[in-house]
């Protein structure tokens, strides 16, 4: 039986030290759409579930002439349209009173001291110690003139101020390559310490992602299976069904790999194969994700074509109607050859995972959307109840499941009821909606919160970012060099192309139905 669960999920998993602290969160970009989508209505549902601090108040900064009743309207059409908890009108007056807005443009150093003063003001109003929380929801290009601006204006205390906190969010992407994210690593090392900074992957913030260590390293039955003599291989699939939409000019120069690999499947993958950290500290955890990335063995040009297959959607039916490819896609070349489907077979040169395949695949306009981490384990002997070779017994699979239903499965062997010995696949299944209850909260409720209790845990380091731009740097170089002028496609509406049906059924294995 599973104990009933305490009334705040959020606040359950953080040590009496790590609660959010009182601080103002400044949204750059604060009038666009990821703030309208998942910031605000993030926050507003930390409110109703009592995980805000005490002393807390948000200001949006952006372009467009508003003032803070226009913003408090803006919060509340976002709220109503996408908020995981309808808009409570009881608590409404307590929240919007928190919200407020600063017109400006982010190149003027005037807006940074206007900005300033506003702050302070708030401060006096709601008891709040100074401490401040930049999220900079803009564009990457941006990302320099408003660290450097920040500081110029006196808004970034140094990291040795024990009196106050300055924190910077950074979001995707970190650069476009090796060099261009170093360049990005580089204006904001010189503008902030290492400490300030929270480069926010919302996938890590996911509630099966941070179970994974749970998972691992609280039930004595899967650790000492964990490595290669029980687990035969992996497969991390991330499905999207939906096409690039108005996302073209973005995806049309990135691609599925510099999209969804570097960033959220390696660190995915960093989390199903670290090694065991002797403590929960941020650093810990992250010295341990990042000694997987140094392990991974580099994709040469020479071995590309074996271990990576790239592709792109093309016509098809999807949810009721006709849909294009991507090359007739609004905003996408008609010679484009941007991948909207990437997988690869990756090892991981180590002890523990020497020899054992990692299979990754990613795309869009896809069966259906869904995330999945599956880990295989080594099939039962030729003997006793799977001595018949024309009916081996499945092998036990366990299957995490990112989005869209959260929980995890473990598929067994047992014998089917009657005389006859018949053995029969079944799934021990979990999933946090039924068992306890209420939606798990968002990622972004959880990373938010995380920024304001000052925990790096689920936040990418330096060196995580750089790693991982250099492992599929490899990949990029040889595709660039190979003069490949048409990709091949999958019928949209499909699991992806022929070509990564052939590369993993060439191991005698084949990629799991979602």
């Amino acid at each position: 039986m599973i104990e009933t669960p305490v009334s705040n999920p959020l606040l359950a998993g953080l040590q009496e030290d790590q609660l959010a602290q009182p601080c103002i969160l400044v949204i750059f970009g604060g009038g666009g759409d990821l703030s309208k989508r998942k910031l605000i209505p993030a926050i507003y549902n930390q409110s109703l579930d009592g995980g805000l601090p005490a002393s807390f108040a948000l200001l949006g900064l952006a372009l467009q002439e508003m003032d803070d009743q226009g913003y408090r309207q803006f919060a509340r059409e976002g709220i109503e349209s996408f908020s995981r908890q309808p808009l409570d009108e009881q608590h409404w007056p307590d929240f919007e009173r928190l919200l407020h807005y600063e017109p400006g443009s982010f190149t003027d150093p005037q807006t940074y001291q206007r900005l300033k003063q506003r702050l302070e003001e708030i401060d006096q109003t709601f008891g709040i110690p100074g401490n401040r929380v930049f999220y900079l929801a803009i564009p990457p290009s941006l990302i320099e003139t408003c660290v450097q601006n920040l500081n110029d204006a006196g808004l970034v205390y140094p990291v040795e101020d024990a009196q106050h906190f300055s924190r910077v969010i950074v979001e995707k992407p970190i650069g476009h390559d090796l060099q261009s994210a170093r360049q990005v690593n580089d204006v904001l090392g010189r503008n902030l310490d290492e400490s300030q900074i929270y480069r926010i992957d919302h996938y890590l913030g996911k509630e099966t992602v941070q179970n994974i260590l749970a998972m691992r390293f609280g039930n004595t039955i899967f650790e000492p299976l964990w490595n290669r003599k029980y687990i035969e291989h992996v497969q991390i699939t991330v499905a999207e069904a939906e096409g690039v939409g108005t996302r073209a000019g973005y995806y049309d120069h990135a691609g599925a790999l510099r999209d969804m690999v570097q960033n959220h499947i390696l660190q995915l993958l960093t989390l199903i194969a670290m090694e065991p950290p002797w403590s929960m500290k941020a650093d810990v955890i992250r010295d341990h994700r990042q000694n997987v990335l140094n392990c991974l063995r580099p994709i040469t040009p020479e071995i590309v074509n074996q271990h990576v297959v790239r592709a792109q959607y093309g016509p098809g039916y999807h949810g009721g109607f006709d849909v294009p490819g991507y090359r007739r896609e609004e905003g996408v070349g008609p010679d484009s050859t941007t991948e909207t489907y990437v997988a690869l077979k990756v090892f991981i040169d180590n002890w523990r995972w020497a020899g054992v395949p990692f299979y990754i695949r990613t795309g869009k306009r896809m069966t259906k959307r869904a995330s999945e981490i599956a880990v295989h384990f080594r099939g039962v002997p030729p003997v006793l109840f799977n001595a018949d070779p024309s009916h081996p017994i499945e092998q036990n699979v366990l299957a995490l499941s990112i989005q869209p239903n959260e929980g995890l499965s473990l598929r067994i062997s047992t014998k089917l009821p009657g005389p006859k010995v018949r053995i029969f696949p079944v799934k021990m299944d979990f999933r946090y909606g039924s068992t306890f209850g209420d939606q798990s909260p968002e990622a972004y409720e959880r990373l938010m919160l995380d920024v304001m209790a000052g925990d790096a845990t689920l936040f990418m380091r330096r060196d995580a970012v750089e790693s991982s731009w250099m492992f599929i740097e490899n990949i990029l170089d040889a595709w660039n060099s190979s003069g490949v002028r048409w990709l091949p496609e999958y019928t949209a509406g499909t699991w992806g192309p022929v070509e990564a049906e052939r590369m993993i059924e060439n191991d005698d294995f084949r990629w799991r139905l979602l």
